[in-house]
């Protein structure tokens, strides 16, 4: 009898996969029902929308996904339990990724600013993207995350291992996620109108 993947699976992939999952149910939950005059409302001037942290997460993972793709061709196997960054890409985390007070705060680089207005279709491209990073972690489980590097497509220059590339998408998700529910909770947020 053979083992299923799900039990060989190092615990990395299993975790990440189920942070993605939350993070689709926190996302489908935040925009579902919204109306495209809903989804496109921002508290104050300059500030994002719902709809607006989508398209900023949806472009990011887009490009985060297609460089630690180019990275992992040809590489062998080597499978890791789990995933192990370094202080750089702890440090990078910490501050940039993670929601936290101590988040530091930074204009988003021009190729993954969001649109001025946002379509309805932002929460299919959002779960789609995580379907697809999902996938790319099925295809990595057998890699050595810690060690294949990647250029970071926004920061000339800067590699990271795999391993801290994927940990960066979900947590940078959470932090967008959570600004998106500080929108939607806003006071003067435009709420349907009950019949």
């Amino acid at each position: 009898m053979t083992a299923s993947q799900e039990t060989v699976a190092p615990a990395w992939s299993v975790r990440l996969a189920f942070e993605l999952s939350a993070n689709d149910q926190t996302a489908q939950a935040l925009a579902a029902g919204l109306t495209e005059e809903q989804l496109n409302w921002q508290p104050a001037p300059g500030s994002w929308s719902v709809g607006q942290c989508l398209e900023h997460l949806c472009r990011t993972n887009e490009a985060y996904l297609k460089s630690i793709s180019a990275a992992l061709e040809d590489k062998p196997d080597s499978p890791v339990e789990q995933i192990t960054p370094g202080w750089f890409g702890r440090w990078f985390i910490r501050s940039f990724a993670e929601p936290s007070p101590n988040s530091k705060r930074v204009s988003a680089p021009p190729k993954i600013r969001p649109a001025a207005h946002v379509d309805l279709a932002v929460l299919d491209r959002f779960l789609s993207a995580n379907k697809s990073c999902r996938e790319l972690i099925v295809r990595t489980r057998g890699k050595n995350v810690n060690r294949i590097r990647f250029w970071n497509p926004f920061v000339p220059g800067i590699r990271f291992t795999v391993g801290t590339g994927l940990e960066i998408v979900p947590s940078h998700e959470r932090r967008h996620l959570l600004q998106a529910k500080r929108v939607q909770d806003s006071v003067n947020f435009p709420r349907q109108l009950s019949s």
